[in-house]
């Protein structure tokens, strides 16, 4: 298949299968909401590449997203599958769905802000509170249970939460 064309129905299908996986770090996320799976191609009859771009380089997930999505592209009568890395274009935390980030903030978690092709901007001074919506929160610790995770407390609500880090 030439790089750049449309995909074709099976592809499309193939790429709905692939996004489908849970995020292991964040199970609450599927690999679509996530935006990190960039293509997925059929070379030949039965065989499948997906291109996977890691949230960042040393992302300890990685090879288990791949293993996810060859287990899942099998299930579905993909004999032959090959998930390879891409670095470039980096993600970023703009890849995230609007769906994904709805999911975050559902769960407790603080979606990143949106920062836009020129950098961050910052909609407001603080991190709202998934809880109550306050912006009056603080940072407790830059790691929280993954990397990409900060972990904050509501100074209104006192709550502790998650807050996915703007890349």
């Amino acid at each position: 298949m030439v790089t750049g064309t449309a995909p074709t129905p099976l592809e499309e299908e193939l790429t709905r299968l692939a996004g489908s996986v849970p995020d292991p770090e964040l199970p609450v996320l599927s690999l679509h909401d996530l935006g990190v799976v960039r293509s997925v191609r059929v070379l030949a009859p039965g065989e499948v590449r997906v291109e996977l771009t890691p949230t960042y380089t040393g992302c300890p997930a990685i090879e288990a997203m791949s293993a996810d999505i060859e287990q899942v592209l099998h299930r579905h009568g993909v004999p032959e599958v090959s998930v390879v890395t891409v670095l470039s274009p980096a993600w970023s935390t703009d890849d995230i769905t609007a769906e994904g980030r709805r999911k975050l903030a559902e769960h407790g978690i603080a979606p990143p802000r949106p920062q836009g092709p020129a950098g961050p901007v910052p909609l407001s001074l603080g991190i709202r509170c998934p809880n109550c919506g306050s912006a009056r929160t603080e940072l407790l610790s830059r790691f929280s249970s993954t990397a990409c995770k900060a972990l904050r407390r509501c100074t209104d609500c006192r709550e502790p939460f998650d807050h996915f880090k703007e890349l």
